[in-house]
């Protein structure tokens, strides 16, 4: 452009004359700066990359809840952001969404690392954070080139480093596995095709009953609608999204359950446990303290790493006899092959010890919960977001009832430590004419309408698109 206008641009260092000494020298001279600049980077690339394989930390920008020391390059607790994080893994873990958590820590005050308000991103990036259980990862993002300097996100493009144990953790390893096996399996269908997954869920934890309750005739999820929403007799009920999307005749048996019929059922379940059943709630107690004082996984691994180490033990004692000529060479050679199998017979045993011991974690955690929370919480007057989500891990709506006949009301819940509840027929049992009730996206406070439902819902039945 500015050679179109007949201006000339001088380079005081090179001196050069743009218009006078023409486009063939600058282009050599800035092929050779770019060669300056892609060498440079290079160089402090790699020693970037030295540093990390040395376990050095490289690129920290500031985390919630620790304390970064330059001179030691150290990370420390920082136990006031530390008490918002171990908030955030417990009611993630406790089954709470990114939304419902960023709005719980608004409402307390609390503000992220930055200042900011709390959203479903800020949240979640605490959940996925590996810091927080004293692990390291480093070069999770990379740079595409040295001239427009764009990075990426690091997708084995380039050699990652993870360094265990770094830094003192402020969640246990246990609460994290379990945040990330919450937070994988609420992922999973975004993260498949359409083709391979058959359909595309969206995962939300708005209502109480979101992504929660399964359809028991066709396995599908269940979604929230409201009937009559632009006229005084509004009704909030839960139907299959298989009849509700693709036809009823994808799902003919699958009929609409108000809400407050889905809260009275969890009631009723409640109680048979707790306000009307001491007795049961006392012995199921007691059977959970003897499920947690059981001999575990773990102590059967620990036996088997003992083992291995006396296997060992006893082929090094072996080879020492052998070599001081105590020990004939067909006797050795017979002894230490039976060692051999012994050993690779309990290395296949540590393995699938080890495979066992996440999933036995996992058990023992909501085993704890469940007591927790039952013994917190033996009299429910009305329903209660906090208490249904810390105890059940499903809800089938649908099914047979005793005699085999179909049931589109029967509500199955199933709890966290894989008991089950079977109620039938319940929309005759717990149906309200009433429809000024509270929703189940709250259990604090008593309003006419949920704060989360839409008021500019169209048509006689306007939809809820969150499941």
């Amino acid at each position: 452009m500015l050679k179109e206008r007949n201006i000339d641009v001088y380079f005081e260092v090179e001196k050069i004359h743009s218009l006078k000494d023409g486009e063939f020298l600058l282009t050599i001279l800035s092929s050779v700066a770019q060669q300056e600049v892609e060498n440079t980077s290079a160089y402090v690339r790699k020693g970037l990359k030295m540093k990390m394989e040395r376990g050095e930390m490289v690129g920290f920008q500031g985390c919630l809840g620790y304390d970064y020391d330059p001179v030691t390059k150290t990370l420390s607790i920082n136990e006031d952001g530390a008490e918002d994080v171990r908030y955030i893994f417990d009611r993630y873990v406790a089954g709470a969404g990114g939304c419902m958590i960023a709005r719980e820590l608004n409402e307390m005050g609390k503000r992220t690392i930055k200042g900011n308000r709390w959203s479903v991103s800020s949240v979640m990036r605490i959940v996925k954070n590996e810091k927080y259980k004293g692990d390291l990862l480093m070069e999770k993002t990379y740079t595409v080139d040295a001239i427009s300097k764009r990075r990426l996100q690091n997708m084995v493009q380039e050699d990652r480093y993870y360094i265990k144990n770094h830094h003192p953790a402020i969640v246990s390893e246990e609460i994290f596995d379990k945040a990330q096996e919450i937070r994988n399996r609420r992922g999973g269908n975004r993260c498949k095709p359409a083709a391979e997954s058959g359909v595309r869920i969206k995962y939300s934890r708005q209502y109480a009953f979101s992504s929660v309750i399964e359809c028991g005739y066709c396995g599908k999820i269940v979604s929230r609608r409201s009937w009559y929403s632009n006229t005084n007799h509004t009704k909030t009920i839960w139907q299959c999204s298989n009849s509700t999307k693709n036809g009823k005749q994808n799902c003919p048996e699958s009929k609409g359950v108000p809400e407050e019929v889905l809260e009275k059922a969890f009631l009723e379940s409640y109680r048979m446990l707790s306000d009307n059943n001491n007795d049961v709630i006392d012995e199921f107690i007691k059977r959970v303290d003897k499920a947690l004082s059981e001999d575990s996984v773990e102590s059967k691994l620990a036996k088997a790493k003992t083992t291995d180490t006396n296997l060992r033990s006893k082929r090094s004692i072996l080879l020492e006899k052998y070599l001081d000529g105590s020990v004939a060479q067909d006797i050795y050679e017979t002894k230490d092959l039976e060692l051999v199998r012994k050993l690779s017979a309990n290395d296949a045993a540590i393995e699938n010890l080890k495979n066992s011991v996440n999933i036995e974690k996992v058990h023992r955690i909501r085993l704890k919960e469940f007591r927790k929370v039952l013994e917190e919480n033996r009299y429910l007057e009305r329903f209660d977001r906090d208490v249904f989500e810390s105890l059940i891990e499903k809800v089938i709506l649908g099914g047979c009832d005793e005699e085999g006949n179909s049931d589109p009301y029967k509500v199955t819940f199933i709890y966290r430590t894989g008991y089950k509840d079977d109620l039938y027929g319940c929309k005759t049992r717990y149906s309200n004419t009433s429809t000024n009730k509270k929703c189940s996206n709250s259990s604090d406070e008593v309003k006419p309408v949920c704060s989360n439902c839409s008021d500019d819902t169209c048509g006689v039945r306007g939809i809820d698109v969150t499941c």
